[in-house]
């Protein structure tokens, strides 16, 4: 789970080095049906876990890549609360969310997502039976109806989806079972007025075919309340909110409020052809992402425009801050933050298997739609005016359409002879349309109003586009010498090509390239780039990249494996959502097209070596990997103060800006030392560095700050003790103790003290489970952050204006039941 305080890294080295991890958390291997499941859970010691990671199936133990798998057991056990959360049961693998949005902020090995940019290509990929989910908006996944995630850490830049320098997490969900009549379902209720329902559903069709169709709804109220008390606000021009003052209205903030549903046919009319379809829904209609202003965290000479105008609580220090966020609720302006997020999904997948006499077929074909409209007040920053109405200092949301198609065809080869290869072909077409507006308050406090009205009552727009093309052909080959040794070579060559269009950030009325006060639009997006072309740029550019593995691995014994290995990878060039400076707009269009330009790749050259071990009668596994990344051109999102109008602001850039070299350790164990009793552990160390970081207008080497979201040291103690009850019944107390250490999250270009970080934080979580013997009921009393810690998952300082957090959940308990019944036809 996500973690806590605590500033002892040598004592997580001291508790975890007897407990040092498996490269999977895994008890078996997801069952075929409930016969094998209880024969694999009574079966002595560890049973064998068999992965993906080289698009073959392949016993973990005697697999050459650093990979860690989380079965649909350890789920159940740890009740995560989202993807995220599994992330505690990987070595230097965390997980976060990005500041003021529920997106995803996944790091691995030294690199990691901190931009909400639509454009922005993670490091870290995730893919849903194979297909490559492209918004981090959407990456945090539930994990109902799962059978096993995969984590490969390190450059993938042979067999899997798109490109990546951090690394992939590849989830696995549950497939229909043929000629067999069952039913899953669970619902949990807790704290924060939790309310979670679930199920699973399936039905054979004749003896070829098997529907599963899986739902859920989720409900919560949320654990922040609105409460900024601050002012009154001074501003330097008279105007209307002259001695505004904070104390919000204490209104319960962050709830979710999620529909999700996968509709699964599985045919198989022969032993050897198999085709999965998938319908994929999602509806979330959560509330906006509160946010806690925390400018006091900054303890430099530069202050911020919000400190200027009175807009931050003096006494925020040392009070809780999930009782502090500021949120304005604005309906009016684009905003319509009384809807919440509106995020809607709807996905159409399928996956075509033929089994040869000299190998395998597979096709992915993916198409996947996405609408996202984010409105948040950004600042945690807000005042009511003597009149009762709302300040928005800063107010914005982020409106994107997005559709992406996918087709990859590979073949696994079967030969008979020390020879065999994967080879294929990737194919991904992505379609993005983009308009974030923004009420930007503050101006009516720094400058004189607009000629039709107030900046807080008028959107100020920002829109652009973006066509992206990725081809890639891959090759890779395994050749056994003798019964001990393989050696493994592979290559992709890559073709990028995007096309971005965009114009200069404008007011409605300027839409058309004039001033027109009587054009009218319902939501941002209705202002796209295509629907008013006037002043509109393109940029395109192409890339073409190889890049390539090579490892050779050794089976000393029975019981240890040794490898080593290279890895080259690669992430493509890409282009800024934030584009559009304060020039007039239509002006200069080409200082505006060179502006907008795109950044260079990113791209990793990683080694690694490392032991996979198992002994004491297969009760104990122990796996270690050591790593050394070198990381160039490095993409980097920059928040840049900036003058506007003799007054602070800033501007956001995208560009190629570092180098740097990380190198750790990561090790995994797992022990089963007496009947019912499982341990495991994880330990992850890196030690990264920038070898150079430039940036036009730094006010300080930035190569001397620490590497984003690459925490230090990472470990994770984990226990389950099932007993038994009778003959009928079982009881299971699962628990465990996570710990990420303080790491970066945005750095400041100007001054060092104004990076921002997340506090070190160490996570106690626990769950009680009563079971019927064969499981087809339980009762499960889960509690998450039993110390009660206060932790950030998100933190940005936005340069010159105010800085910002999220946090996340306090202590929490609830209580979940489920069932599971069925029948072999």
């Amino acid at each position: 789970m996500i973690t806590r305080q605590l500033y002892c890294s040598s004592c997580a080295f001291a508790l975890v080095a007897g407990l040092a991890g498996t490269s999977a958390f895994a008890q078996a291997t997801a069952p075929a049906d409930a016969a094998s499941q209880s024969s694999a859970q009574t079966s002595p010691g560890l049973a064998e876990i068999v992965v993906t990671a080289t698009r073959r199936a392949t016993d973990l133990q005697s697999t050459p890549v650093s990979v860690s798998a989380v079965d649909s057991t350890l789920i159940a056990q740890a009740a995560p609360r989202d993807l995220g959360d599994l992330a505690a049961f990987v070595p230097n693998f965390s997980a976060a969310t990005i500041a003021n949005f529920n997106a995803a902020s996944f790091a691995m090995r030294g690199v990691g997502q901190t931009s909400i940019i639509v454009y922005f290509e993670p490091p870290v990929a995730v893919l849903v039976d194979d297909f490559v989910v492209p918004s981090v908006q959407t990456q945090l996944l539930d994990t109902f109806d799962i059978a096993q995630v995969e984590v490969l850490r390190g450059p993938q830049g042979t067999l899997f989806g798109k490109n990546t320098t951090g690394g992939v997490v590849t989830v696995r969900t549950k497939r229909p079972q043929l000629e067999y009549v069952g039913v899953d379902a669970r619902a949990e209720f807790g704290d924060f007025g939790q309310r979670k329902v679930q199920a699973a559903m399936n039905v054979p069709i004749g003896d070829i075919a098997a529907v599963r169709i899986v739902g859920g709804y989720e409900k919560s109220d949320g654990y922040y309340k609105n409460g900024a008390c601050y002012g009154p606000v001074a501003g330097f021009v008279p105007n209307k909110f002259q001695g505004a003052q904070g104390c919000l209205g204490g209104e319960t903030l962050g709830g979710k409020d999620v529909w999700q549903a996968r509709a699964k046919l599985l045919v198989e009319p022969s032993p050897d052809f198999s085709a999965l379809f998938q319908y994929e829904w999602i509806r979330d209609r959560s509330d906006s992402v509160p946010s806690v202003n925390e400018n006091y965290l900054y303890t430099g000479t530069n202050p911020f425009l919000t400190d200027l105008l009175g807009l931050t609580d003096p006494d925020a220090q040392g009070t809780d801050p999930l009782k502090r966020a500021g949120y304005t609720g604005r309906h009016d302006g684009l905003m319509y933050m009384d809807k919440g997020q509106r995020i809607s999904v709807d996905g159409f997948y399928a996956n075509l298997e033929y089994n040869t006499d000299v190998g395998t077929i597979t096709s992915v074909s993916g198409y996947r739609s996405q609408r996202s409209r984010l409105p948040n007040s950004y600042a945690g920053a807000t005042a009511i005016a003597p009149d009762g109405q709302y300040l928005s200092f800063f107010d914005a949301t982020r409106d994107d359409n997005r559709k992406t198609w996918q087709q990859e065809l590979r073949f696994a080869s079967d030969l008979e002879g020390p020879f065999n290869f994967v080879a294929g072909g990737f194919y991904q077409r992505d379609k993005i349309d983009f308009c974030v507006a923004q009420l930007l308050g503050f101006l009516d406090l720094t400058a004189g109003p607009l000629p039709f009205g107030n900046n807080n009552d008028a959107p100020y727009l920002l829109c652009n586009a973006q066509r992206a093309k990725s081809r890639a052909l891959f090759l890779e080959g395994t050749l056994k010498l003798g019964e001990k040794l393989t050696i493994t070579a592979g290559g992709r060559y890559t073709w990028d090509d995007k096309t971005w269009l965009g114009r200069q950030q404008t007011y409605i009325p300027a839409l058309n390239g004039g001033f027109d006060p009587s054009i009218v639009i319902d939501e941002a997006l209705d202002a796209s780039v295509y629907n008013f072309p006037a002043g509109v740029v393109t940029v395109k550019d192409k890339w073409r990249e190889p890049t390539y593995r090579a490892s050779i691995s050794y089976q000393a014994t029975d019981d240890l494996f040794i490898f080593g290995g290279y890895s080259r990878g690669y992430k493509g060039g890409g282009f800024n959502d934030q584009i559009g400076g304060f020039a007039a707009f239509g002006s200069d269009l080409d200082a505006f097209r060179q502006a907008a330009r795109a950044t260079s790749p990113e791209t990793a050259d990683s080694f690694e070596a490392g032991i996979k071990s198992q002994f004491l009668d297969n009760r104990v596994r122990f796996n270690l990997t050591g790593f050394y990344v070198k990381y160039k051109d490095l993409q980097k999102q920059l928040n840049v103060p900036i003058q506007v109008n003799g007054q602070p602001n800033q501007v956001t850039l995208f560009v190629n800006a570092a180098s740097a070299t990380v190198k750790g350790i990561e090790a995994e164990l797992s022990a089963t030392p007496i009947e019912g009793l499982t341990l495991r552990g994880v330990l992850g160390y890196q030690d990264g560095k920038y070898n150079s970081y430039t940036a036009e207008n730094a006010g300080y080497d930035l190569a001397s700050a620490p590497l984003d979201r690459a925490p230090k040291w990472q470990w994770t103690i984990d226990g389950a003790y099932s007993l038994p009850l009778g003959s009928d019944h079982k009881i299971t107390l699962n628990g465990n103790v996570a710990y990420t250490g303080r790491n970066l999250n945005t750095q400041a270009i100007d001054d060092p003290l104004g990076n921002t970080f997340l506090n070190a934080r160490t996570l106690v979580n626990a769950s009680l489970t009563l079971a019927q013997a064969d499981e087809r009921y339980y009762v499960r009393v889960i509690g998450r952050n039993l110390t009660d810690e206060r932790y950030r998952v998100g933190i940005q300082n936005v340069a010159g204006l105010w800085l910002n957090s999220q946090y996340g959940p306090p202590r929490y308990f609830g209580v979940e039941l489920g069932v599971s019944f069925g029948d072999h036809l």
